[in-house]
């Protein structure tokens, strides 16, 4: 089994403890976020798990804790994400070149096979054009160089939740460009297939409706079975993973996160709401299993993982 950790929230930045606590108790609980009543018991045991895959902007709350995953036994790599979008957009997280800096020391810990960047999503808008692009990329992949092998990129979707967010920004006078096209990325794309190629990095696409191919940019999967058979010498299921959208090319993985849990309150949010997630943080309980509220399950011991059955609120 493959964990996701997590596309919903980053788990990392805020719940490393609950994550560490929830190691060491071998399991937690995932709350269906579409039916409070319906939770999962997830087995953390290393041997049931393949590979556990975060996700973040800010991992370094977990850095301190990764030689105990590793001196436990499991396999994991970051989906690191390394914009550098301004505040209005990104207003939460500690700055460009602190965020460089981390990356770099993460990578020195457990090599740069490991830690994934991601400048995601391309954001097209009257304060971040192409020019701002290019320039923000290439000072990125330029101190990168030697920390990662993998570039993901992807033009920004409008999301139900990111919409709101996008009204409010053309109040500030920023105007996103809402629906991309292929010539109006063509340009920036060719670059940054070639700025990675220089810098020794392979570029990919990620859940992109876009075809992008034409220009260099290859569809990638984030959560990968080929990636993941090249870094850590093992088969996974390669099955396509029914739950994401139909342009997602990632394998079947088990996320134990929750939306409206995250605080960085980037504007292009998918996951959730600052605000909703300011409310949530307060029904976070660094020893409960599961990441919002205190949720059990019913007799966990014999259940299969991911077995749903009514939660108990304890």
């Amino acid at each position: 089994m493959i964990i996701s950790a997590s596309r919903r929230t980053d788990i990392p930045a805020f719940y490393a403890e609950w994550f560490m606590n929830r190691i060491r108790a071998a399991y937690c609980t995932v709350v269906n976020p579409y039916n409070r009543k319906q939770v999962s018991y997830v087995s953390l045991q290393p041997e049931d798990l393949d590979v556990i895959v975060f996700w973040t902007k800010n991992p370094e709350p977990l850095l301190k804790h990764l030689k105990e995953l590793d001196d436990r036994g499991y396999r994991y790599y970051f989906q690191y994400t390394l914009n550098g979008y301004p505040r209005t957009i990104e207003p939460n997280l500690p700055g460009i070149e602190k965020e460089i800096q981390t990356f770099k020391r993460l990578a020195g810990l457990i090599g740069p096979d490991k830690v994934i960047w991601r400048y995601d999503p391309i954001i097209i808008s009257n304060t971040t054009g192409m020019d701002y692009h290019k320039k923000q990329i290439h000072h990125i992949a330029r101190e990168l160089e030697g920390s990662t092998k993998r570039l993901v990129v992807s033009s920004v979707d409008e999301y139900r939740k990111a919409r709101a967010n996008f009204d409010r920004l053309e109040n500030q006078a920023l105007f996103v460009k809402r629906q991309v096209t292929e010539p109006d990325v063509q340009e920036l794309i060719k670059y940054i297939v070639a700025l990675a190629r220089n810098r020794k990095m392979e570029a990919f696409s990620c859940a992109e409706i876009l075809n992008l191919s034409p220009f260099g940019l290859v569809p990638g999967k984030c959560i990968d079975d080929c990636y993941i058979k090249k870094v850590f010498g093992i088969n996974v299921i390669s099955e396509k993973d029914k739950s994401q959208r139909l342009e997602c090319g990632c394998v079947t993985s088990k996320d134990i996160g929750a939306y409206d849990s995250c605080l960085h309150g980037c504007q292009y949010c998918y996951a959730g709401t600052l605000a909703a997630a300011r409310r949530n943080k307060s029904n976070h309980f660094p020893d409960s299993p599961s990441i919002l509220g205190k949720y059990e399950v019913q007799n966990p011991v014999n259940k299969k993982d991911d077995e749903t059955e009514q939660g108990t609120i304890f």
